[in-house]
């Protein structure tokens, strides 16, 4: 419900508080993390103060400075219970949560995910090293990429962890490596060919796509497959997109997923494991609507089941890698308000102590966020602003035509549902340390990435001895 003041003008925090609280998903199916714009903790305290985790959004940024990511544990928490749970309630067969880490991979996150019972999704050999690092079980990584190197890709068969084939050039590279390894587990990544109604540059489904196997090449690929001793291919991958509100096309692919498993069949694979993807969407702003996490889940496991039941085939271990639907509504991001510009009949600019060095999404995807002021939660909006970052670029922009209370520098603005492609797209453009983060739970903020230093921007300088200006 939204808060209005007496004489009707809107509250500026009230509103968006999320209105179903639960710590427990089996007690409150109703609540789903990715419906809401705050994680399941916020609340205003009687200091009229934003408050996440039980801990003040200003008195964290006393301590640990701005920007500052602020994580909810108890809502990270909630989403990958939700994902695991659903899918136990819903499908008949054996299914595992992997949690796509490209949305935010560092330690305490893998670590929290892992907990919870997720595996995890990983691109690169950076995420690998991370999930390693923390404590996250090799037959639980799954490592995807369409230009793995060879490197990585040693990496991965040394730690025993799936890959996910992406084309040609790789599964020959596999091949040639397992001359000299025991058979490696593989999973193929195949394009369905099927359409989301999302931004161009996160559709990863439609045929023209840099990703994976082209479906005209099954029979070419699973011949090529079953006649390689040292490839043990264990399932097939699919992926649609991100941040979809529809559910058919999950249904769409389920089903296609199950023709390409009965076809498998006929070239004597024996596939144990499909792997439909991520991609359900987060609420945004108001006039979202995904769908909720157990709606999406439920989807999926019906057509799979009923599929499967149609072919008369075994239930194959079902597989789903969620990444912006775990993580994004669990974390904010506090800034530091500085100076303000009034262009006559225009606009107004309040200006943030970061930007587009931490948050680069809405200058590459028109992203569109949700803002309050930490310390003014109660009082009502009366002006529209237009919220930038500190850099060198008249495209950093944050929110525009953004409803706040009047502003002044000094208060704590926070930007809602950061957790997702914010700090792991973070850059040190025009040599801005990147920020740090905190993860809150009962009252109590642990660091989990310390902030960078201007000594950090030059650890990996090199001068040459003849350009050093100061011998």
């Amino acid at each position: 419900m939204v808060s209005t003041h007496p004489t009707g003008v809107q509250h500026a925090g009230s509103q968006y508080l999320p209105q179903r609280r639960s710590t427990n998903a089996q007690n409150n199916v109703n609540f789903s993390p990715n419906q809401e714009l705050l994680p399941s903790t916020a609340k205003v305290n009687s200091q009229d103060i934003l408050e996440i985790g039980g801990c003040d959004v200003t008195t964290l940024v006393q301590q640990f400075g701005s920007p500052l990511y602020i994580l909810d544990e108890e809502t990270l928490r909630l989403a990958c219970q939700q994902y695991r749970d659903t899918f136990k309630q819903y499908y008949q067969g054996e299914s595992q949560v992997l949690y796509a880490s490209k949305a935010w991979n560092c330690l305490a996150v893998c670590a929290i995910a892992a907990s919870e019972g997720l595996g995890i999704d990983i691109v690169s050999g950076g995420e690998l090293y991370t999930a390693l690092s923390a404590g996250v079980s090799p037959d639980k990584l799954y490592l995807h990429g369409n230009n793995k190197s060879r490197e990585e890709l040693t990496f991965a068969i040394q730690s025993n962890v799936t890959i996910v084939v992406d084309n040609w050039q790789e599964l020959r590279t596999l091949v040639e490596i397992a001359e000299k390894a025991s058979p490696i587990r593989i999973m193929l990544r195949l394009t369905p060919g099927i359409e989301c109604h999302t931004h161009e540059y996160i559709r990863t489904g439609h045929l023209d796509s840099k990703f994976g196997f082209d479906p005209n090449d099954l029979d070419e690929v699973f011949t090529f497959v079953s006649q390689q001793p040292g490839l043990n291919c264990v399932g097939l991958h699919a992926h649609i997109g991100s941040q979809i509100f529809e559910r058919q096309p999950h249904r769409d692919l389920a089903a296609v997923m199950v023709q390409w498993l009965q076809k498998a069949a006929n070239y004597g694979l024996a596939i144990t494991e499909l792997n439909v993807g991520g991609g359900l969407g987060i609420r945004y702003t108001e006039s979202d609507d995904p769908p909720s996490i157990e709606e999406w889940v439920k989807a999926i496991c019906e057509v799979i089941q009923e599929a499967c039941a149609a072919q008369n085939l075994p239930l194959p271990k079902l597989l789903c890698e969620p990444g912006r639907s775990l993580i994004a509504t669990a974390c904010v991001t506090a800034y530091t308000i500085g100076s303000s510009k009034v262009v006559p009949e225009i606009r107004t600019y309040v200006s943030v102590d970061g930007g587009m060095s931490d948050n680069p999404r809405p200058i590459t995807y028109q992203s569109v966020y949700r803002s309050v002021v930490a310390n003014k939660m109660s009082a009502p909006c009366t002006e529209t602003v237009t919220i930038a970052g500190k850099h060198c670029e008249s495209g950093d922009i944050i929110i525009k035509n953004a409803q706040l209370p009047q502003t002044e520098s000094g208060d704590i603005l926070v930007i809602m549902g950061t957790g997702a492609y914010n700090y792991s797209m973070a850059s040190n453009y025009n040599r801005l340390p990147r920020p740090a983060a905190v993860v809150v739970a009962n009252g109590e903020a642990n660091l989990i990435l310390r902030r960078e230093t201007y000594q950090d921007l030059i650890r990996q300088d090199c001068l040459p001895e003849r350009l050093n200006v100061q011998k």
